[in-house]
């Protein structure tokens, strides 16, 4: 059993993983929160910015996986375009994931303004997740 504060094993066999939030300003303005696993990008839609402090919690909704390559995009979506709008990258980096189970994620983040040891956790058997960074 993995404790809360080692890495487990990843199905890529490396300790770190890319992750991106990017400021996605479309019909409404929300952050997306994007994960490397299992060679693609899990992602969630944050309404407002993700934690950067304890004690502030954030509803993340859980989207379509996104391609590993969408990571580094920044630009226009153009109208028409399922989620048009302007993309910019608000933070990335690396993280390395403590545990993941079917309603729980515990990673620490390596980035600019995500650091530390951060949350997800499931509501019920829905979308929505809450996203949290640990005291």
């Amino acid at each position: 059993m993995t404790s809360e504060l080692e890495p487990c094993s990843s199905a890529s066999g490396k300790d770190r993983n890319i992750y991106v939030v990017q400021r996605h300003d479309a019909t409404r303005l929300h952050f997306d929160l994007r994960l490397e696993m299992n060679g693609v990008l899990k992602s969630w839609a944050v309404p407002k910015p993700p934690p950067t402090e304890p004690g502030i919690k954030r509803l993340a909704v859980e989207v379509e996986d996104h391609p590993l390559e969408y990571a580094s995009f920044e630009g226009v979506i153009p109208e028409g375009q399922y989620g048009a709008g302007t993309v910019a990258i608000w933070d990335k980096g690396s993280y390395t994931l403590l545990k993941r189970e079917r309603n729980k994620i515990a990673v620490i983040f390596h980035g600019e303004k995500l650091r530390g040891a951060y949350y997800l956790i499931r509501f019920r058997e829905d979308k929505n997740w809450l996203l949290f960074k640990k005291k």
